[in-house]
């Protein structure tokens, strides 16, 4: 708690502290490509190097001296949105043509895809990918030319995840589709225990929950408690209505996002401002149906509420970015 609260305390510091510069400094190329070569090269680092920080074979993490651990994706989801804005604005007009509508976006998240996926971190690969769909398509790339595209990108997925599983290192991908389709199965207990300790703790909520602190799963039941399945414990302590209050809220935030984004003074600000708005109603989306049972274990967080301090600094200086963006619309205003 302490360790959350203080990455709490900073990222409202800089929260702030964004909210009250102007956004429009960020529209620089330098700025622009700078962060996002700079984030290429953490990713690198996650794999390589004397700084990677492997957690349950999994090379998500760099951890420098004198500095805690952290995970450079949370970063490239900023550097994707900031490059894909600045390139959106740029070349807004041309849009409908391959050339600058697809060509360059396919480029840079061809980079991102190819480093996330040797962490490997799936998860962050189609958060990622996803926020620049959307940034494209509300951009104004032909519906076509992304119809296509989402094609190609779920058949080359396809094809990346079956080779992966035959790889030992990459087995994990078999095992979440199995905890999947069969969360019950005892013959594979081992590899089910999230999953299935997640539907107990839903299912123990019932309507109005156990109470505040009296979750029972999170007492070494249930892994992962504070992180990717923090949900679950949030329906297991405040029930199907307190459930429901968390998704009224994203929702509201979505809703309030894209407003402000159609408030936007120009065209860089509102894709900054979808872009942002994007990610977090994604990783929302993805987190619940992974607690759920949905879609397969994918170790996506819930904003704002999973622990990790990385994830939570991060967020909240993208909200500084949102509020200054709705600082400009009522000054221009």
């Amino acid at each position: 708690m302490r360790s959350q609260l203080g990455m709490a305390i900073a990222g409202l510091a800089l929260m702030l502290l964004v909210a009250c510069i102007d956004y429009h400094i960020l529209r620089n190329p330098i700025i622009a490509y700078g962060f996002y070569v700079m984030c290429m090269i953490l990713l690198l680092l996650c794999r390589v190097g004397p700084f990677t920080d492997p957690h349950k074979g999994s090379y998500r993490w760099i951890k420098f001296p004198g500095v805690p651990s952290f995970q450079p994706s949370e970063l490239m989801k900023l550097a994707v949105i900031l490059l894909f804005a600045y390139l959106i604005s740029v070349n807004y007009t041309k849009m409908k043509q391959f050339k600058y509508g697809v060509v360059p976006f396919v480029m840079f998240l061809g980079v991102v895809i190819a480093l996330m996926m040797i962490q490997p971190h799936l998860s962050g690969t189609i958060i990622i990918c996803a926020i620049g769909v959307v940034m494209m398509f509300v951009g104004g790339t032909k519906f076509r030319h992304l119809l296509i595209l989402a094609l190609l990108g779920i058949a080359v997925l396809g094809i990346a995840v079956f080779v992966l599983v035959e790889v030992k290192d990459f087995s994990y991908f078999e095992k979440r589709f199995i905890s999947w389709t069969d969360p019950f199965n005892e013959e594979a207990a081992d590899d089910t225990w999230q999953t299935r300790n997640s539907l107990i703790a839903i299912g123990s909520g019932g309507l109005f929950g156990l109470g505040l602190g009296n979750s029972r799963q999170k007492f070494l039941y249930l892994p992962e408690a504070k992180n990717d399945f923090v949900f679950a414990v949030v329906c297991e302590e405040l029930g199907f209505v307190g459930a429901l209050m968390v998704i009224i809220l994203f929702l509201l935030f979505i809703v309030r996002g894209f407003y402000i984004a159609s408030k936007a003074p120009d065209k860089f600000g509102m894709m900054l401002v979808v872009g942002l708005t994007v990610q977090i109603g994604i990783q929302a989306l993805l987190n619940i149906a992974v607690v759920t049972n949905t879609i397969p274990n994918t170790g996506v967080s819930l904003p704002f509420f999973s622990y990790g301090g990385t994830a939570l600094i991060m967020q909240l200086v993208q909200m500084g970015i949102i509020l200054n963006v709705s600082r400009q619309s009522l000054i221009e205003t």
